[in-house]
């Protein structure tokens, strides 16, 4: 098997994830830092300066774009590295350490922004102001990915439990527009750690104090933040009690309708998350795990931010204009 006949089986969608459109874009984008890295490393290495001209010494085994390819296929499809280096007619370890090079720029991209090409958000502050700026109002949701358990004996091996799923799982928190396109995913924590304490380990509160225009849609999780900020973030209403009269039991479960018909965006977003196998379940090792799930999450934000924006059509009466008789 070829490696010419490789890159035109990896490249394709059902193999890496995105289209060979966007597969372009990110040759394009990643190619100049992955080199000015590469020649970084070098130079760590050399502690000096180059001393032969360029093009000198030995060669890639596998050039940019296989580079890239393999850590797209990996990261959609979970496929074994060894599996990977069998395909290109290579060595194991030249899959690791590619994959091990590509994956930081790709988490490093940021978030794209829907109709504004060439903007990247990167942290909770830039989603903030971008919904300050554009008068979006947030949808925020937790998510779990099972990891593997911990080795006995280690200390903080129950910190992975998670009440919720009764496994090991890796909690993260995905923030999305009205569409249910991507803005932001991170706040990677331990399964045991609540949703809510999550992001305010991310300073959510302090976005809120300092942009008390943005306005958000939360469950049940995050119901301290609706009662500390009751005019920006609105969560699910309380369930009336057993003994409450029968309209205020229809009454709650027309309010519950509608708040999760007006969140139900970020659900099907953690939907589109979970298209890429690790974040289905990760098996590799927890250290990487942020990293990984960033450089999908980034994946996924370029796709949902080049769909079309959807403009309600107004309500307003239009008065028919009267003829002169």
């Amino acid at each position: 098997m070829t490696k010419k006949w490789a890159r035109a089986a990896l490249s394709h969608p059902a193999f890496c994830g995105v289209s060979r459109t966007h597969l372009g874009y990110l040759i394009e984008e990643l190619a100049d830092p992955w080199l000015a890295r590469c020649k970084s490393a070098l130079r760590e290495r050399r502690g000096t300066a180059r001393r032969r001209a360029a093009g000198a010494g030995p060669k890639y085994d596998l050039v940019f774009t296989d580079r890239l390819l393999v850590t797209l296929v990996h990261l959609r499809t979970g496929l074994p590295h060894a599996a990977l280096a069998e395909l290109y007619g290579t060595a194991l370890s030249t899959v690791s350490r590619a994959i091990g090079e590509i994956r930081p720029l790709l988490a490093a991209r940021g978030f794209a922004v829907p109709d504004r090409p060439g903007v990247r958000l990167r942290t909770l502050a830039d989603v903030f102001a971008y919904a300050e700026a554009e008068g979006i109002r947030l949808r925020i949701d937790g998510a779990e990915t099972q990891v593997r358990r911990p080795k006995a004996n280690r200390p903080g091996r129950r910190a992975f439990v998670s009440g919720k799923k009764k496994q090991n799982t890796i909690k993260t928190t995905t923030v999305s527009d009205g569409q249910g396109r991507l803005l932001w995913s991170g706040a990677d924590r331990p399964g045991r750690m609540h949703d809510q304490t999550a992001m305010r380990t991310e300073g959510i509160a302090e976005q809120f104090q300092l942009r008390p225009k943005v306005g958000a849609e939360v469950d049940e999780g995050y119901r301290g933040l609706a009662t500390e900020f009751p005019d920006q973030v609105s969560a699910p209403p309380k369930k009336p009690k057993d003994d409450a009269p029968l309209g205020d039991q229809y009454a709650w479960r027309e309010m519950r309708r509608r708040q999760s018909s007006d969140r139900i965006c970020v659900e099907h977003t953690n939907a589109e998350l979970r298209q890429w196998r690790p974040l289905q379940r990760y098996t590799g090792r927890r250290e990487d795990y942020a990293e990984t799930h960033r450089a999908i999450a980034s994946l996924v934000s370029d796709r949902s931010a080049r769909r079309p924006t959807r403009h309600e059509p107004s309500t307003e009466l239009v008065l028919a204009r009267q003829t002169a008789c």
